[in-house]
């Protein structure tokens, strides 16, 4: 069911929608954001060093390591240190920063692969960004669905941007909404805070005026009888969306929306879109 709005709800409406975007794009552009990785770095258990991040760095039975170089030095959790450094075994879609001068040095682990993926402020893709393409904030898009919880959460193995990389949620539940009339449902993940959720998705526009592979939705907690509001208007891209250096998941085949979802962020100019 659509969200009716008044006139003057309409103003709150899309002065909310322009906050909530200026700030989705002011974490994509951070100094230290996604558009400031320089290179995405797979780890094992040879002794590796990188272009941009400082020592030697690889990945063992108790998890990653590095070993700094005479005169270099990492500042892990505002503790500083130096020659060899382990950061133990780190949770799936977990991970550390190691401050090294004005970077960053992300160390993750994603689709069970320890990963090191340096940040750098003045990365090209960074100084270069001039803002995400958008449609326009549309009451229309906002619906309300129904939330239902699964027995038992379902373990979910979805694709990853990267090829040959997977990645495995535990899905609490499913979203049933109407939109044009149809009948729809999205698989959910656990999204951020008590109860909230997240959905991947492709629909009619992937590929044509939004990115191809997947956009996210975020949607709060549902009421106490299952009531939840997806604003597809706030629907955004993931940092693949902007660059290869990302593992993003992919969205799992049952979230393959057949409707045209005209609502969110478009194809990033990066990538060839236009406004």
């Amino acid at each position: 069911m659509t969200v009716d709005l008044t006139t003057t709800d309409l103003q709150g409406f899309t002065q909310d929608w322009l906050e909530w975007y200026r700030g989705q794009e002011e974490r994509l552009a951070a100094p230290h954001g996604f558009l400031a990785i320089t290179g995405l770095h797979w780890l094992d258990e040879r002794p590796q060093r990188f272009p941009d991040a400082p020592g030697a760095w690889w990945t063992d039975a108790g998890g990653v390591a590095v070993a700094l170089d005479e005169g270099e030095e990492l500042v892990v959790a505002g503790e500083t240190v130096r020659g060899e450094h382990r950061f133990g075994v780190l949770p799936e879609r977990g991970g550390v920063d190691a401050v090294w001068g004005d970077a960053v040095i992300e160390v993750a682990k994603r689709g069970g692969n320890d990963i090191v993926r340096p940040r750098h402020p003045d990365a090209p893709l960074r100084t270069a960004f001039a803002g995400t393409p958008a449609y326009a904030p549309d009451p229309r898009w906002v619906v309300r669905g129904r939330y239902t919880a699964f027995d038992a959460p379902r373990p979910t193995t979805v694709g990853a941007a990267v090829e040959g990389l997977e990645h495995v949620y535990d899905a609490p539940g499913r979203v049933e909404f109407e939109l044009d009339g149809q009948s729809l449902a999205l698989t959910a993940f656990p999204g951020r805070g008590p109860g909230g959720l997240m959905v991947l998705f492709t629909d009619a526009t992937s590929g044509v005026t939004t990115y191809a592979a997947n956009r996210s939705l975020t949607l709060p907690a549902p009421d106490a009888d299952g009531t939840v509001v997806l604003d597809f208007n706030r629907a955004t891209n993931l940092p693949c969306a902007y660059t290869d250096l990302a593992t993003c998941p992919l969205p799992p085949a049952e979230n393959r929306l057949p409707v045209a979802v005209e609502a969110g962020q478009k194809i990033p100019r990066e990538r060839g879109g236009a406004a």
